[in-house]
């Protein structure tokens, strides 16, 4: 849980108040900016595929949680996850793996796949700020 410690001060009295505010006992996930304003429009409007969209969020948060480069997903797992059917998510994954959004990777055809994002706005960004 996120608390805030609230300090008042009476400008009268001068006497300190305290105060505790709640602010959440959610986690919250760090989203870049470049994801809600440009890669959201541009799968939603361009290409017509808000689905997309929500299969890349749900292992944008998968990866941030597990703390890792890659993770291991089921298309049973992402389906649960996005609440979306296996058919629809397979369709997502393909549209992002040809733009080039997302990096799979199988050790077997059978193997469940590993996911890797490719945020190719921070390369670009790191060589523009040199």
């Amino acid at each position: 849980m996120c608390l805030t410690l609230i300090i008042e001060v009476d400008k009268r009295t001068r006497q300190e108040n305290y105060g505790v505010i709640r602010y959440s006992v959610m986690q919250h996930i760090p989203i870049d900016e470049y994801v809600i304003d440009v890669l959201l429009p541009d799968l939603t409007g361009h290409d017509r595929a808000p689905l997309a969209f929500l299969v890349y969020i749900i292992l944008w948060t998968a990866l941030y949680r597990e703390e890792q480069r890659r993770v291991a997903l089921s298309l049973h797992k992402l389906s649960e996850r996005t609440g979306l059917s296996k058919s629809a998510v397979q369709s997502a994954v393909r549209l992002l793996k040809r733009r080039g959004l997302i990096r799979v990777f199988k050790a077997r055809p059978t193997a469940v796949p590993e996911y890797e994002l490719v945020r190719h706005w921070v390369r670009r960004r790191a060589k523009s700020g040199r």
